[in-house]
């Protein structure tokens, strides 16, 4: 019986490089998710969407995201992304930017 890694694999034995790679598809699906989700709660264009990066304004910058819109966005989240979102989580700091809403989900999905 062979303890070879399957072809294709590298094995490491800190892990470190696989994890990196993982933490970076993780982020990268997570990106593609919540920009979904803004898009579908918000009901702008998926490219508009697509185009957000860390520094793009959310509240205060979007017409389309008002405080009603907000309450809607994060029940989605929690749907979606299978996340409990607490009343004192929510500050305007998660909110003003994309970049600080998508830190706010890997936060609350490294919890789960």
């Amino acid at each position: 019986m062979s303890t070879q890694p399957a072809s294709g694999s590298v094995s490491k034995s800190d892990g470190a490089p696989e994890q990196e790679v993982s933490l970076a598809q993780g982020r990268a699906m997570l990106d593609k998710e919540l920009k979904s989700i803004i898009a579908d709660v918000l009901g702008i264009d998926e490219d508009q969407a697509d185009a957000f990066t860390d520094d793009s304004g959310l509240f205060g910058h979007l017409p389309e995201l008002d405080s009603m819109a907000v309450a809607g966005l994060l029940t989605e989240m929690e749907d979606r992304l299978d996340i409990v979102i607490e009343d004192d989580d929510v500050d305007g700091d998660m909110l003003e930017t994309y970049g600080g809403l998508l830190t706010f989900a890997e936060a609350k999905l490294s919890e789960a």
